[in-house]
């Protein structure tokens, strides 16, 4: 009687796994910016080459950045691409802790005096332009490459994230490389 009931669970325990799995691969794993640089850290001890960084900046009231997670960062292709290419970073631009990187230290002044205010480590990535939800690149040295603001569509993304993603920034204009990428997300 046991065996005939852990034959008839077991695949039922194998599908929910599978399904679980599936669901979890389904969002982006994201980071803080402090993680992302430690794991960068990390794959160099043990001689793996580092990742980009993708930095998503956005503030908790922002109905922009909010559309953004709901559809661009929920789309399969993006999700995909993002996994294999980058660290994805979320970073919201008025955390109220103090980051030290390198010794530096990073703070949002503002929340000490009870406001809100902008976060120093988001108005170095955004370079003062405070504007949200906003997006950056950053290579494999730690070199800033383009700060994107605004939503884009999945679509849209895509080509940012593959023209970042595959080195075309490099040597190719930017114009030339849109009007001639192929991608998979047919909005």
């Amino acid at each position: 009687m046991k065996n005939r009931i852990a034959k008839r669970i077991f695949p039922l325990f194998i599908i929910l796994c599978l399904v679980g799995n599936e669901t979890y691969a389904q969002k982006i794993q994201w980071f803080s910016f402090e993680q992302a640089l430690d794991m960068n850290a990390r794959r160099m001890e043990q001689k793996l080459a580092p990742k980009k960084i993708f930095v998503d900046v956005y503030t908790d009231w922002c109905g922009w950045c909010k559309k953004l997670d709901a559809t661009t960062f929920s789309n399969s292709e993006i999700i995909k691409y993002m996994s294999e290419n980058y660290i994805a970073v979320k970073l919201n631009a008025e955390r109220t802790d103090t980051v030290v990187i390198n010794g530096q230290m990073f703070v949002n002044s503002s929340a000490a005096e009870g406001k809100r205010g902008s976060h120093d480590l988001a108005a170095i990535l955004l370079k003062n332009k405070m504007s949200y939800p906003s997006c950056t690149f950053i290579d494999e040295t730690g070199a800033q490459l383009e700060v994107i603001p605004g939503y884009r569509g999945a679509k849209e993304f895509e080509i940012l994230l593959h023209f970042f993603g595959e080195n075309a920034y490099k040597t190719t204009p930017w114009e030339e490389y849109k009007s001639k990428f192929v991608g998979k997300i047919k909005e």
